[in-house]
């Protein structure tokens, strides 16, 4: 159990950028999604504000969550 604790090795070293910089898989999930859901955005925009929809703002949450989610599920699957 010592030997555990002390484990001089990196521990996801893809993960590790230089010396002491971390990028947890969720935080390049949220850039990939935040770029994907711009895209989205910008293709919807008229259509969302356009009064069609009852709430605009939850309907861009919406689309930004599902987006992070598209893009986390395309960085596990690589």
């Amino acid at each position: 159990m010592i030997a555990q604790m002390f484990h001089s090795g990196p521990f996801l070293p893809d993960l590790v950028l230089g010396a002491s910089l971390y990028f947890p898989p969720i935080f390049k999930a949220f850039l990939l999604g935040l770029l994907i859901w711009l895209i989205i955005h910008r293709l919807l925009r008229n259509w969302i504000y356009s009064g069609e929809i009852w709430h605009p703002t939850l309907m861009d949450l919406s689309i930004f969550v599902i987006s992070i989610c598209a893009a986390l599920l395309l960085i596990v699957n690589e």
